[in-house]
């Protein structure tokens, strides 16, 4: 019976592999919630946060011209408790799944009704909208995607999406 025990804690020794420590960016895209309210309005932002790990991104990993979720996993999404306009949509309280066409020099915000969407099934018969976001140029690289609610003035925000070298961003007014 010795002899099996010390041949079972032998081959086993070989056949299960080592437990190594991560170091550097997360492997996948662990998800990540962003909470902030305006004017007492509450605000969430649901995503998967995938990083560039030496990766170019904007224009290769996302390509240009062609519909991309912001994230990864499931599709990003908007939850607000009042009636608001984000960017030129008035929409009213509720969730919806954000979507982005970036191009070359400009990126537009989808708002989808799907807000239980994969994130590799966009389906345009679901759009609620579109709009123009602003571009700002980073100074740093942003290592993983991320997205920020900044409340700006009263009833006025900004949503935020910063990867790579790029923010790009549209206004919120929350009701």
């Amino acid at each position: 019976m010795l002899k099996f025990a010390a041949f079972v804690l032998a081959t086993s020794a070989v056949l299960i592999p080592p437990v190594v420590a991560q170091s550097g960016p997360p492997k996948g895209s662990p998800p990540k919630v962003v909470n902030a309210v305006i004017a007492g309005k509450n605000i969430k932002l649901d995503y998967f946060s995938p990083s560039m790990r030496g990766r170019k991104i904007y224009g290769a990993l996302v390509p240009y011209g062609e519909v991309w979720c912001p994230g990864a996993n499931w599709a990003t999404t908007i939850a607000v408790d009042s009636d608001f306009q984000l960017g030129t949509l008035k929409l009213k309280k509720g969730t919806y799944a954000l979507w982005v066409l970036p191009k070359e020099n400009d990126f537009e915000l989808i708002v989808n009704s799907n807000a239980r969407a994969f994130h590799l099934d966009y389906r345009s018969d679901t759009d609620i909208g579109r709009m123009k976001m602003n571009l700002k140029a980073l100074d740093k690289p942003v290592e993983s995607l991320m997205f920020e609610v900044r409340n700006d003035a009263g009833n006025k925000g900004t949503v935020a999406l910063l990867w790579e070298n790029t923010e790009a961003s549209v206004p919120i007014v929350v009701q």
